[in-house]
């Protein structure tokens, strides 16, 4: 039974070898996979084993045995093939045996090393308490030490202001041990100046306001020590040069001498006045003691240069005979003393800043009196010039040559000289426009005008004949010159071209002439010129009002002088180019020529006054209807302000010349029939009022012979006195354009008056024959016969008086004059 069951024992082992041998390759999760390379090696081992086994071993004859034999014999071959097999896993488990104890001996070693290890660590923990409590300790005692030399520093820096007090003032005590210039007495300052601010700034502090004052003692001293030092070298410079005063021999001696000495002082005092400079924003007592220095030094300055400066003047201005000034030197004088003061402050104004830094009130002062010499001297000398021209350019060396030029150029160091030639400016402008108005008054509208002056038109027929006999010699030299000259035909026409040229530039009327104008318009002009860019424009806008109006009024003057001892032609035709060449010459400037004037308008007093005189009864009357109080409010004068504007008073009286001279004209042609046409509307108009049933034929004055008598004088006068008017025309104005605009009213006049007349003969109750026997021309045959009398040539040349006659006659309109657009 024991057999029976090893050997199910055994088959059961055996298959489950099998089956584990099986399960090596079977497709699904085998347990040895093979690789194909690998199937191929065992498959050609069990092909050369199995053909070793068939062909090369021998055969045995074998015995038979039982089946429990072949199973032993089996169960043997399996043990030893077990055997064999299991071999390598048994040399390692013994390995792993091995292994197990060596392990087994580690984690002995290890649980030691662990016990040491947390023996270790408990010590470590309590070392690392007990290290970090004393760290802590340590740490805290460091911070008690810096908190701790915190405060001994804090405290020493607070001490070191109070225990410096008594150093510096040793310091300071020991005189000329320390010098000014040196850097320890700069360093002594500095303590100084932070040692006071520190008690400003911490009042709270013990005994700050004892300490404060022990230092303000050492700022004074310190601050003495630098006042003694400079003025010291100030008053030695000074000394030095009124000493060698008498020993000047030239200009550029005595500027060495003034300056030289002074600027001697720069370096040695430059750094100390540096150092005040910049400590005079932070205590008045620098700011006091740079006053201070500044003064002395303006004072030491001012004992130098005044008397010096004062005799230059004095001598400039005392050159010639006895002091006395020749007419016309006094320009030269005004700049020579003022090219003169402007060098002097300059060099002041230098020195000055050579020495401090910043503008000053002292130096402006000083240099205000310097200056202050020369408005002295001058001025005694300006309010006695008499001469306009003088005048004029005195202002302009003031205000050109001195504020414009050297002024603007520096104006800092000449600040005093521009106010004192400011005010000398001044005094020549007032002077001048006194003058002027003077000059106006006597020299223009009391103007008393020479035989020569107002004789007209004989000195416009003398220049004219001159002007002819001018052209005449230039004729002559031309043709002299063209005969003698190749006979090209380009030759000819450089001739003819330059001859034109030469003809052109003549000057159209003798009138135009600058010596034929009358003086009166002349002089208003050259005044007008000279005060132009002397005066400020509301000054000269009134001084021009002035001036052009007291010319209009010369002139109206004298062309009623010309007309009471010539002609009213002439007179007309003076004042006319006159007040052309005024309205011309007044276009270039650039002012405005329009006055305000104010004044009371007491029109409604004599109102008032009337009805204060009816309400006698209402005098205390208690009620808004007092007398008294009406003519208060009702009859109090009013102000109005008035625009005068004296380039439309040219323009009027322009206008009116014009105007009176075409009327004048007009009745010098045809004075006659005007008057017949006059007298036949004052006939109509009284028929028209008083209803008469007459007619101008019935009246004596109005038959046909008398108007035929009238017609035939007007036609004579017409030819006998219009080529006169042209030739005046032509003589005054010669210009075609501007004969032309004054000749055209006058000939509608004329021809006006025929057409009157030949409506009163129409409306008169003529017959044809009494029409026939009048023989009133028409218009054409009127125009055909001025025409025929006329001395025009057609085609005229421009003139710049044409246009301005034509605006001011044309349609009673005044327009803008071509001068007045250029401007």
């Amino acid at each position: 039974m024991e057999d029976l069951e090893n050997v199910k024992h055994e088959n059961s082992s055996i298959r489950q070898i099998q089956n584990k041998l099986l399960q090596w390759e079977i497709p699904d999760h085998p347990l040895a996979p093979l690789s194909a390379v690998q199937r191929e090696n065992l498959y050609e081992l069990s092909q050369v084993t199995n053909d070793a086994f068939s062909e090369n071993l021998p055969c045995k004859k074998t015995s038979q045995c039982s089946t429990q034999i072949v199973l032993n014999f089996c169960l043997d071959i399996e043990d030893k093939s077990l055997e064999n097999d299991d071999e390598k896993y048994i040399s390692y488990y013994n390995e792993l045996s091995d292994r197990s104890d060596e392990c087994d001996a580690v984690l002995e070693v290890i649980d030691k090393t662990r016990e040491a290890s947390d023996q270790l660590s408990s010590e470590h923990s309590l070392a690392s308490l007990k290290t970090s409590l004393l760290n802590n300790a340590s740490e805290q005692l460091l911070s008690d030490q810096n908190k701790l030399n915190s405060v001994y520093n804090e405290i020493s820096e607070k001490l070191k202001f109070f225990n410096q007090a008594e150093k510096i003032n040793q310091r300071l005590s020991c005189g000329k041990a320390l010098a000014v210039t040196s850097d320890s007495f700069i360093q002594v300052l500095n303590q100084i100046d932070e040692c006071i601010l520190y008690m400003k700034n911490h009042p709270n502090c013990k005994e700050t306001h004892i300490f404060e004052a022990r230092y303000r003692h050492c700022l004074y001293k310190a601050i003495s020590f630098m006042r003694n030092f400079i003025l010291q070298a100030l008053n030695n410079a000074t000394e030095q040069v009124l000493s060698s005063k008498l020993q000047m021999s030239s200009g550029s001696d005595s500027f060495a001498l003034f300056y030289g000495k002074f600027q001697t002082c720069i370096p040695k005092t430059k750094k100390t006045i540096e150092e005040i400079e910049k400590r005079c924003s932070i205590y008045d007592d620098y700011k006091n003691l740079l006053e201070e220095l500044q003064v002395h030094f303006i004072s030491q300055r001012t004992q130098i240069m005044s008397n010096d400066v004062k005799n230059t003047v004095v001598s400039l201005c005392s050159e010639g005979e006895h002091g006395s000034i020749p007419h016309g030197d006094h320009c030269a004088l005004v700049r020579s003393t003022c090219a003169f003061l402007v060098h002097v402050c300059q060099d002041e104004y230098r020195l000055f800043c050579q020495f401090f830094t910043g503008k000053s009130s002292q130096l402006y002062n000083y240099l205000l009196g310097l200056c202050s010499t020369l408005y002295d001297m001058l001025r005694p000398l300006i309010i006695h010039i008499n001469h306009l021209e003088t005048l004029a350019e005195l202002c302009s060396i003031l205000k050109v040559e001195m504020l414009d030029e050297h002024v603007q150029n520096n104006p800092e160091a000449l600040e005093a000289f521009s106010q004192i030639v400011w005010q000398l400016l001044q005094d020549v402008q007032e002077r001048l426009v006194f003058r002027a108005h003077l000059y106006l008054q006597t020299d223009i509208l009391q103007y008393n005008p020479a035989p020569g002056d107002l004789a007209y038109p004989e000195k416009l027929e003398m220049m004219e004949s001159i002007a002819q006999s001018l052209q005449d010699v230039l004729y002559r030299s031309d043709s002299r010159v063209s005969i003698s000259s190749a006979t090209s035909n380009t030759s000819q026409e450089v001739a003819r071209i330059n001859t034109e040229q030469s003809r052109s530039k003549q000057i159209n009327s003798p009138a135009d002439l600058h010596g034929m104008w009358y003086p009166p318009v002349r002089r208003t002009l050259v005044c007008l010129s000279r005060l132009y860019r002397c005066v400020d424009r509301p000054i000269f806008q009134g001084l021009s009002q002035e001036a052009l109006s007291l010319c209009i009024q010369s002139v109206a003057s004298a062309a009623q002088t010309i007309s009471a001892n010539k002609t009213t032609v002439d007179g007309e035709l003076f004042q006319i180019k006159h007040l052309l060449i005024l309205r011309e010459q007044i276009a270039p400037f650039q002012v405005d020529f329009t006055v305000k004037e104010m004044r009371l308008d007491f029109s409604k007093v004599k109102t008032a006054a009337f009805g204060l005189l009816q309400k006698r009864k209402q005098l205390f009357a208690l009620g808004t209807n007092n007398a008294i109080l009406e003519f208060l409010l009702d009859g109090t004068p009013q102000v109005k302000e008035q625009l005068l504007d004296s380039r439309k008073d040219v323009d009027r009286q322009l206008k009116m010349s014009c105007e009176t001279f075409i009327q004048t004209s007009s009745s010098l042609l045809a004075a006659p029939l005007i008057d017949f046409n006059n007298k036949a509307a004052t006939f109509y108009q009284n028929v028209e009022e008083n209803k008469l049933l007459t007619t101008l034929r019935a009246q004596p004055w109005a038959s046909p012979k008398d108007i035929s008598v009238i017609v035939q004088e007007t036609q004579r006068l017409m030819k006998a006195r219009l080529a006169g008017l042209q030739r005046s025309l032509q003589l005054y104005l010669s210009n075609k354009d501007t004969e032309f605009i004054l000749y055209r009213p006058i000939r509608n006049n004329v021809v006006a008056a025929f057409v009157k007349l030949e409506q009163n003969i129409s409306n008169g109750g003529y017959t044809s024959d009494e029409i026939i026997i009048a023989g009133c021309p028409t218009p054409e045959q009127v125009s055909v016969l001025l025409s025929s009398a006329s001395l025009i040539a057609e085609g005229s040349s421009s003139h710049p008086h044409s246009k301005e006659l034509i605006r001011t006659t044309s349609f009673g309109k005044k327009e803008p004059s071509v001068a007045e657009e250029t401007v």
